[in-house]
Parts: C-alpha cells; structure tokens; sequence
C-alpha cells in the first residue's frame, strides 16, 4: 500500500523546521543571489569586492550555507 503525502509548498516545513518561513525565504534570496552573479559572469571574488565583503561569505551564498546571514543581510545584497 502506497502513501501519498502532498507537499506544503515549503519543504523546510514538510520536513519539520521550526524556522520553515525564514528558510525559504532565505533560500530563494540565495537563489536570486546566484542567478544575478550568473548573469553578470561575475566570479566570487570580484562580486566580493563589489559588495565589500569577504570572498568567502560569497562562497557560502553561492553553495546555501546560509545560517550566517539574516533576511535583512540578504535582501541588501540583491
């Protein structure tokens, strides 16, 4: 017998994070992120210099490790 388990829209939610809405949230600002450096050819360090920060916090953007930016940062950025 198969179960069948529609999703919510937010799989950050689905899967049981108390902080599902900023998750998602900040998960798509991460991809807007990624899609204007994509755009603009821009590598990491030269985005870096553009937005004045270290060349690694851009890494994190670029790869989703986002638990060391707000929405607020996030939303800056773009």
């Amino acid at each position: 017998d198969l179960t069948i388990e529609y999703s919510s829209g937010n799989v950050f939610a689905d899967l049981g994070f108390p902080d599902a809405e900023e998750r998602q949230t900040k998960t798509r600002l991460a991809l807007a992120f990624n899609r204007i450096l994509a755009e603009r050819k821009l590598k990491q360090v030269d985005a870096a210099c553009l937005l004045g920060l270290p060349q690694p916090k851009v890494s994190a953007l670029v790869n989703y490790r986002l638990d060391g930016f707000s929405v607020e940062r996030l939303l800056d950025l773009i």
